[in-house]
């Protein structure tokens, strides 16, 4: 038998801690390789960390609640093979949450039912409570995100070692304030408009996943002004393409081949062509971006929405960029996406064809200024012109609805590039090799 270190794993290229938020083990356990041990929070995302090895977890060296550098010894493994003292992560482990998600700012992880640490109530009272306490990451990002100054952060009792506010304790406090607010904008107006619930209604708490992609979706409406632009498109190459590769790629690649990949190809390549496109803003300044970060909106299966980025997505092959697309997607829908693999996006991809949707009007992901939506392929008959004139025949159709933001893209630029995308589409070769 042999003792290893379990240590706190590296979550990303500027995160240099993270907070326990519980352990899924007890000491005493038998654990299997890749299981989930314990819950990890950082100020981007919260992670289940998995064990390496199997055996059996013989010490907890770190509470919960407790703040532990990158690298330090969080537990002790009982394994029965001698191997190295240490359980080191060389990749970063799978994500429990975001997201979207916007793709940076999305979190997947599955919330707790109740956002209190006990079942008796917690007082609140306005005399700030002793504060030479430590802050996580994740407390002082959902403070910043919730407009909540140091003074009153001071007053909120913690949980966790040594007194520290866990994010269980700033949850349940704006969950108490929230009620608190609620009550006195009842009383104040006598007017507040209120649902009204039935006895056979059923009230579901928004998670904390679903509470950030409504905010990110009311500040990104208020950011830009969203226009969306239409144009048809004959995918037929594509589909017959498709249907005559599609089983031999299987056999040979052990997955499918979808769509996707050549939407985001064409994407791509039309971004090189207007790069205006390719753009963020910042104050009154444009942000033009060298590279082309193609994020893919997936639903997952709890019905929230994250975006996983294909970074240097102009660099990929067509076969490059299946087999990314369907190993970010199958990892998206698995909650196993790391924090790295959700930003930095520069411009979105929504495929709403799956769901029977012709066409949608996206909106855009900040603080990117465009995104396209492509809906479903549809079977239409339409003129085809030939050498010897114009005949009917049956095509295959896609509707793609490109939203911009109005204030540093124009119509006409907006129109242009939903249409080159297009023209890629219909350009497609039957002949492409894969």
């Amino acid at each position: 038998m042999a003792t290893v270190e379990m240590v706190m794993p590296k979550m990303g290229e500027s995160i240099m801690e993270g907070t326990i938020l519980s352990w899924l083990k007890k000491e005493g356990d038998k654990i299997e390789q890749d299981e989930s041990v314990l819950e990890v929070a950082t100020d981007k995302v919260d992670t289940e960390v998995p064990a390496i090895h199997s055996g059996i977890l013989k010490k907890i060296l770190a509470d919960e609640g407790e703040v532990v550098e990158v690298g330090k010894p969080i537990a002790l493994i009982e394994v029965e093979k001698e191997i190295s003292t240490r359980m080191e992560y060389h990749d970063t482990p799978p994500t429990s949450e975001e997201t979207a998600e916007e793709t940076d700012v999305l979190q997947a992880a599955p919330e707790h039912t109740s956002l209190l640490v006990s079942s008796q109530p917690t007082s609140y009272t306005d005399a700030p409570v002793k504060d030479e306490r430590f802050y996580s990451p994740l407390v002082l990002s959902i403070a910043k995100e919730e407009s909540i100054a140091k003074e009153e952060l001071s007053k909120i009792p913690g949980s966790g070692k040594e007194g520290r506010v866990t994010k269980n304790d700033i949850l349940a406090y704006l969950e108490h304030k929230k009620s608190i607010n609620s009550s006195e904008e009842t009383l104040g107006t006598g007017l507040a408009a209120q649902i009204q619930i039935s006895g056979e209604d059923e009230i579901i708490e928004m998670d904390r996943m679903r509470k950030m992609i409504a905010q990110r979706m009311l500040d990104s409406k208020n950011i830009s002004a969203h226009v969306t632009s239409f144009v048809e498109a004959d995918v037929t190459n594509i589909v017959v393409w498709r249907n005559k590769i599609k089983d031999e790629y299987l056999k040979k690649e052990g997955e499918a081949i979808t769509f996707t990949p050549v939407f985001v190809q064409a994407i791509a390549k039309a971004l090189k062509d207007y790069p205006m496109i390719n753009i963020s803003v910042e104050g009154d300044k444009i942000i033009k971006k060298k590279q082309i970060n193609i994020g893919i909106a997936v639903a997952l299966p709890n019905g929230n929405l994250i975006v996983p980025v294909i970074k240097n997505a102009d660099q990929y092959s067509l076969s490059g960029l299946s087999k990314k697309v369907n190993d970010l997607a199958l990892r998206a829908r698995n909650l196993k996406l790391n924090p790295d693999e959700l930003k930095g996006g520069t411009y979105t991809l929504s495929n709403v064809g799956p769901f029977g949707n012709i066409m949608g009007t996206p909106i855009i992901v900040q603080p990117q200024v465009a995104i396209l939506a492509v809906g479903t392929i549809v079977k239409k008959p339409a003129v085809i012109e030939t050498p010897t004139g114009d005949m009917i025949g049956i095509r295959h159709k896609m509707f793609l609805s490109h939203s911009y933001d109005h204030r540093v893209v124009d119509g006409a630029l907006g129109g242009m590039f939903v249409k080159k995308v297009a023209d890629y589409l219909e350009a497609f070769s039957l002949d492409t090799k894969i």
